[in-house]
């Protein structure tokens, strides 16, 4: 059973509640009894779903949405101070307080698992939901992403477990006390929060630190970052720590990874017997987010043979090479990749399932300080694709950056030889890519913004009876 609302969480309103993190605390919160309200930029699918639950939900930010009986507000590094609900939580003296601390509240006296890493957070959050759900030990779970299966970021449970994706962007992280965390890997990125790679270490190192005395750390063998962070706590005896990949000093080893299709099989030794369990999404990385949840249940005890099977059952997460659907013999798949580092596993996964085939794909990239910073590597990883469109800049929470264009990757793309064009009509894109892609193709919308919203609509244009054949 899980903990009763805190008092200071019974009449949240959450500002931004559509997001994919905020909305999630805000269903679980509904969930235990709690009367949630918020406000969001626009109308949605998640809003609706939280009026579903009982929930107040406003379109746009006005002071007034706010209660006066308000016990809280709940906000996202990403709201700005001069938000009019947050300016009028001010005046009526009503605590703000930041998701993270919203989320830890929520994971009091359950045995939380944590997962964390530059990449990969929300695919080995995702499959360790689905998988103890197979199991039935129906845990709660708060992700930064739609399952496939049960179609929500976010869930309350009756079971014992709590699920978490940490983020690590705006140290978020370092407020959780897992019981077992999963660091997948280790690399510089949010480049407005962080500014070397020492602070990124000690960022994560503090996160461990938090671990309950006598927790475990699963943490990945064969990435360098997650290596040297590994020595770096090796002294701290009161952590349990496992690593798991394809290192041969691995404690789970990974033996192999093969590809079929749009799925792998994946053999390890874990305690030194040997396991092969299929993955149902293509591609080696998350293969090997696959073996860091195996390795974080058979932390918290579950056998693994069951986890094995029961991982399985996961066949995606929105976003995470998710299949939107096929038109005109055309598939079209849609990938959150931002940073290079995610942006070169996708595009290998794809360009392994491509076989013969032709790979094309739409990049938007996210971020100004992330293009300035990565612009070259994330041209560099567009060279995996037969063909690219690279759209403009989505900005989120930035302001533009003078000489900071998507002209910066493109160039870079261009002398690593790869095919590109420039798109700064989004409008238009739908037309272009049913232009290049024949029978066969795979086409991958990529990035963290809306170039998501592109998909169906490459799919109605692809199925236009009236479109040329190629």
């Amino acid at each position: 059973m899980a903990p009763a609302v805190p008092t200071a969480m019974e009449r949240p309103h959450f500002i931004g509640i559509g997001g994919a993190g905020m909305s999630g605390i805000a269903k679980i919160l509904a969930r235990r009894g709690a009367a949630v309200a918020g406000s969001d930029a626009k109308e949605s699918p998640v809003a609706g779903a939280l009026r579903e639950l009982g929930a107040t939900v406003h379109i746009g930010h006005a002071a007034g949405h706010l209660a006066d009986d308000a016990s809280c507000v709940v906000v996202s590094s990403a709201i700005r101070a001069d938000n009019p609900e947050l300016v009028r939580a001010a005046e009526l003296s009503v605590p703000v307080v930041h998701r993270s601390d919203a989320l830890a509240s929520l994971m009091t006296g359950l045995r939380a698992i944590a997962v964390a890493g530059t990449h990969g957070k929300t695919t080995t959050t995702s499959m360790l939901a689905v998988a103890l759900g197979a199991l039935g030990l129906d845990p709660s779970y708060a992700i930064g992403g739609d399952l496939a299966g049960p179609g929500s970021n976010a869930h309350h449970g009756d079971g014992d477990i709590f699920v978490a994706e940490a983020d690590e962007s705006d140290r978020s992280f370092q407020k959780y006390a897992p019981e077992v965390a999963i660091v997948l890997n280790v690399e510089l990125d949010h480049h407005a929060n962080y500014a070397s790679m020492d602070e990124i270490y000690e960022s994560f190192e503090i996160f461990a630190g938090r671990i309950v005395p006598g927790g475990t750390l699963v943490i990945a063998a064969d990435q360098p970052g997650a290596v040297e962070l590994t020595s770096r706590l090796r002294e701290r005896t009161e952590l349990r720590i496992v690593t798991y990949g394809e290192s041969e000093g691995a404690d789970v080893r990974v033996q192999r990874v093969t590809p079929n299709g749009l799925t792998s099989e994946v053999a390890v030794v874990l305690d030194g017997r040997p396991l092969t369990f299929t993955v149902s999404v293509p591609g080696r990385h998350y293969a090997h987010n696959a073996v860091a949840a195996l390795a974080a249940g058979a932390a918290l005890g579950i056998p693994v043979d069951e986890l094995a099977t029961a991982l399985g059952a996961y066949t995606g997460v929105g976003r995470r090479l998710q299949l939107k659907g096929e038109a005109g013999g055309v598939q079209v798949i849609d990938s959150y990749a931002h940073h290079p580092t995610e942006m070169t596993a996708d595009l290998e996964a794809m360009r392994a399932a491509a076989a013969d085939s032709r790979l094309l794909v739409v990049f938007q990239p996210h971020l100004f300080s992330r293009t300035q910073e990565l612009g070259t590597e994330m041209g560099q990883a567009l060279a995996l694709a037969d063909a690219s469109l690279v759209l403009d800049i989505y900005p989120a929470r930035e302001d533009p950056v003078p000489g900071v264009t998507s002209e910066l990757i493109i160039t870079a793309a261009r002398a690593a030889g790869a095919d590109v064009t420039p798109a700064h009509a989004m409008r238009e894109v739908p037309e272009t890519v049913a232009g290049m892609a024949k029978p066969g193709d795979l086409v991958l919308t990529m990035g963290a913004g809306d170039v998501t919203d592109l998909g169906p609509l490459i799919l109605d244009r692809l199925s236009d009876p009236a479109r040329p054949s190629s």
